[in-house]
């Protein structure tokens, strides 16, 4: 803990403090949560033991389906729970975990969608080049990364943490733990660490947003080229990335490139990208894939 800080734990404000809406939010998200869960699971299991699914492009779902598990669970959980509880209690190590697992798969997340743009570009407009551009090799190098890419903006969030002393209100009003909401309770300036949070997290998201917008742009460009058939599913396949991709950076650079200050809107925005997106995911990007569909009937009869 920071050396100045008097303060050994945070109580989240919660979704709500209506008795009834508390109720309520604990079934719903339970159910979401629970479907989130099953859904990416069902899908990881699907493309790790299915050889038909060995394509990079199912690579990248696994890995997206994984993090979009990961992602929920560092904050559904949470606000089921809390929903419950009387004390909203989280501890100031635990705080700090739940930053660091948030950004750490939030930017695993972004990371993924952005190699599946590549992919996807790749396979439309060098389709002669694909199998050797798009190597298991290199998919491979991709994602290790990724995943190193990850681990440092984890740190870099966490190191700024540390910098926050805390010694009067304790109060986040959130329902998990974030950068932006601990501001609010740090007694010191944090002109400095909110410039530098909108360099880190900020940065990211609208630096990620804009490469995928361009990405998906060439990639409809190119299809010209195509025929009516490959127009039509290359249309369909760029539609659906859209969607999840707006849905999530849109909340995201909302969150992370402005002053800590509050809106009444946070919270519900804040759904969008860290409960919404990891549920949206497996539907867009995969339950609506025939090969997928085909590859769970086969892999789970056989099992069965």
């Amino acid at each position: 803990m920071y050396l100045n800080s008097s303060v050994n734990e945070f109580i989240l404000y919660g979704f709500t403090q209506d008795i009834l809406k508390e109720e309520i939010v604990f079934v719903v998200f339970l159910f979401i949560y629970l479907a989130t869960l099953m859904a990416n699971l069902l899908i990881v299991m699907t493309i790790r033991y299915s050889r038909m699914l060995g394509s990079p492009m199912y690579f990248f779902l696994f890995y997206l389906s994984f993090s979009d598990a990961c992602f929920s669970t560092t904050t559904a959980p949470r606000l089921i729970i809390d929903a419950i509880s009387e004390k909203k209690v989280i501890s100031y190590n635990e705080c700090l975990t739940q930053i660091f697992a948030l950004h750490f798969f939030g930017c695993m997340e972004t990371l993924v969608l952005i190699l599946m743009s590549f992919d996807r570009y790749v396979a439309i407009c060098k389709p002669l080049r694909y199998t050797t551009i798009m190597s298991k090799h290199i998919c491979g190098v991709l994602v290790n990364l990724a995943w190193v890419g990850s681990s440092i903006h984890s740190l870099a969030q966490i190191f700024l943490a540390l910098k926050l002393p805390f010694c009067g209100p304790n109060v986040i009003d959130h329902y998990f733990c974030d950068l932006q909401p601990l501001l609010k309770l740090a007694c010191m300036d944090t002109y400095i660490i909110n410039l530098l949070i909108v360099f880190n997290s900020g940065a990211i998201c609208m630096v990620s947003f804009i490469i995928l917008i361009i990405s998906y742009i060439l990639i409809l460009h190119s299809l010209g080229n195509q025929s009516a058939e490959g127009r039509k599913k290359a249309l369909s396949t760029c539609t659906s990335h859209i969607t999840v991709v707006t849905l999530f950076f849109v909340p995201c650079i909302f969150t992370y490139t402005r002053p800590p200050t509050t809106f009444a809107v946070d919270k519900m925005v804040a759904l969008f990208y860290t409960i919404g997106t990891p549920l949206l995911n497996p539907l867009i990007y995969t339950l609506r894939n025939a090969e997928v569909k085909n590859a769970m009937g086969r892999l789970w009869c056989s099992k069965i």
